[in-house]
């Protein structure tokens, strides 16, 4: 593993060390007073209670712009959100900016240290950011409508962040492709019939995927990942990528992507296994303290958790506790096997997802070397 810090921690070291120029003269005691007074000043108070067409008027009057950083794997991806929002609110000029999330931290991190900020919302993968940005004093805590129906995983206690879709990654197979004879579970992946079928986002590009691959290691074994290493995987960055390789008829399964559950009629179908793991999250989102347009933002975010929104989800889960799935589903944190509340552990620990990165990368043969399970070091959490 590199000892060089990567480019994420050098841009956050820097934003962090110009807010700490401003109190490097403060002594411990005073730091931890405000710290306690900061958190009994912002505790979020009480959850919204204007309604949808209340705060949108008072949006418009404020200026009626809104921008929104999402993280996403094309720039079209949210396209779908934004029609949805400009149908409902039509005099709000949205711009709604998708990249991967890794990018767009690293932005808001160097637009905070140079007073330059862009983004009134952001909306992403990288769950550890939200964290930090809460410590940093940088989101503003807000409780939009329906805070308290959000189940306990996705929400920060005091409405520094929210989770406003509820997002899983498993593996999906084209009905055709595969005919009678289809994976049932991760296990079937390694059968040599698929060999060259295969196609997957890079474990160690999306961090959602990696540790997806983490959760096979976990169950199967290293023998499990040096055989679908052998599978002649077709690897391509993002997770869009897979389920497009499949609906394209160019490959028979994708790892490492998004589905839906319940999508009997679709030319593919996305696996979930009973005692096999998959991966889900909250995708969280979060009113900037420096927003320019913070009455717009709190609209965006009671607009993404309004019952209307949620049940209307592509996949069929929400994040509310009082909306209940499609027939054949179970609410999300009722599936054991997909480790909603690792997934925020997982990328809490940095450290740990650059030694899995590294390992994956030797694996599947986007670095040299020579992946013996005696290797040290070569098998994180072992």
């Amino acid at each position: 593993m590199s000892d060089f810090p990567s480019r994420r921690r050098v841009l956050t070291t820097g934003a962090g060390a110009a807010l700490g120029l401003g109190i490097a003269g403060a002594t411990a005691s005073t730091a931890s007073a405000a710290a306690l007074t900061a958190t009994s000043a912002h505790s979020g108070g009480p959850e919204e209670t204007r309604t949808l067409d209340e705060l949108y008027q008072a949006a418009v009057k404020e200026g009626g712009k809104l921008v929104v950083y999402a993280g996403g794997d094309t720039p079209t991806q949210q396209d779908g959100t934004k029609a949805a929002f400009k149908a409902r609110f039509p005099d709000i000029d949205l711009t709604l900016i998708v990249d991967y999330s890794k990018y767009h931290d690293v932005r808001v991190d160097n637009q905070f240290a140079t007073d330059t900020l862009v983004p009134d919302v952001v909306q992403l993968q990288t769950l550890q950011d939200f964290v930090r940005w809460k410590q940093l004093g940088r989101l503003l805590h807000y409780k939009p409508a329906g805070f308290s129906k959000l189940h306990h995983s996705f929400k920060d206690p005091q409405g520094a962040w929210v989770a406003v879709s509820a997002i899983a990654f498993s593996f999906l197979y084209g009905t055709a492709a595969v005919g009678s004879d289809a994976p049932r579970s991760p296990l079937d992946l390694v059968d040599p019939k698929w060999k060259g079928k295969i196609a997957s986002s890079y474990p160690h590009d999306d961090d959602a995927v990696l540790y997806l691959y983490t959760l096979y290691a976990r169950t199967y074994g290293w023998d499990w990942v040096a055989k679908l290493a052998g599978q002649d995987v077709r690897f391509a960055r993002g997770s869009n990528s897979p389920g497009e390789a499949v609906f394209a008829g160019q490959k028979a399964i994708g790892i490492g992507t998004a589905g839906s559950a319940v999508s009997s009629s679709s030319p593919a179908r996305f696996v979930i296994a009973d005692g096999h793991p998959f991966m889900a999250w909250g995708q969280r989102a979060a009113v900037l303290k420096r927003a320019k347009n913070p009455t717009a933002a709190k609209l965006y975010l009671n607009w993404q958790l309004s019952a209307e929104t949620q049940k209307n989800s592509f996949n069929g889960w929400s994040v509310r506790t009082d909306i209940t799935p499609p027939a054949g589903l179970k609410p999300i944190w009722e599936y054991p096997n997909a480790h909603v509340d690792g997934f925020p552990a997982f990328m809490a620990d940095r450290a740990e997802v650059e030694r899995w990165k590294q390992t994956f990368a030797l694996y599947f043969g986007e670095v040299k070397g020579d992946p013996t399970p005696g290797w040290p070091g070569l098998h994180p959490g072992a």
